[in-house]
């Protein structure tokens, strides 16, 4: 069977981590070898860089410097985790990958899209997903989803909002130039019916 890399993109708080969930189920139940990871992180080594960016004061980072980490922590994950196994012939569902980065440093923190293009063929070169979940919630809802984590990686979720703002009409912008395998879904919906959209198109793209 033909290895499938699908991602799941969002702002904070739009449930990315409960629909991979419940996808990675729904696939097994029918024969598929499922390999579910995250970004930043995925490998030992890429978790290191996680902690890194995702932890500790807003203004930890130059911005630079938090998406050179964050491409660093992908060129690890993507080399030892995710190519190997799309080659062996497994799906690879992954929260967040390189959209992510294009929002959150690129527009979020002003370097630029292109600037992110640069980094992202230095590093993982041509490599792409073959279909991308956006979930878009209001970002004021998805920070007060956050609120009930138990964690220490808020560093983003405590960014300004007009920050989460730009992050979310990034994500609604990429939907433009990619229309083919980008899906933009409703956030705020029930999480059952979330899963069925999610699935139905899949079903539809990939003949399962």
């Amino acid at each position: 069977m033909t290895g499938r890399f699908i991602t799941f993109e969002g702002g904070e708080g739009s449930g990315k981590s409960s629909q991979i969930n419940l996808l990675k189920s729904k696939l097994m139940d029918r024969g598929i070898e499922i390999i579910c990871t995250r970004e930043p992180g995925g490998t030992p080594s890429a978790e290191i860089l996680r902690e890194l960016v995702t932890t500790g004061e807003v203004n930890k980072w130059e911005p630079m410097t938090e998406a050179l980490l964050m491409f660093a922590s992908r060129y690890e994950h993507t080399k030892n985790l995710i190519t190997p196994s799309l080659k062996k012939g497994n799906w690879v569902i992954c929260d967040r990958y390189y959209h992510s980065t294009y929002a959150y440093q690129g527009i979020g923190h002003g370097l630029g899209i292109e600037a992110m293009k640069m980094l992202k063929k230095i590093t993982i070169g041509e490599i792409e997903p073959d279909l991308v979940f956006f979930l878009d919630i209001d970002p004021l809802e998805g920070i007060k989803r956050t609120q009930s984590r138990d964690t220490n990686e808020d560093r983003f979720e405590n960014m300004d909002i007009s920050f989460h703002e730009k992050l979310r009409e990034a994500f609604l912008d990429f939907s433009k130039t990619n229309l083919e395998n980008y899906i933009i879904i409703d956030a705020s919906q029930e999480i059952d019916k979330i899963s069925d959209i999610i699935f139905e198109e899949i079903k539809k793209r990939f003949k399962i």
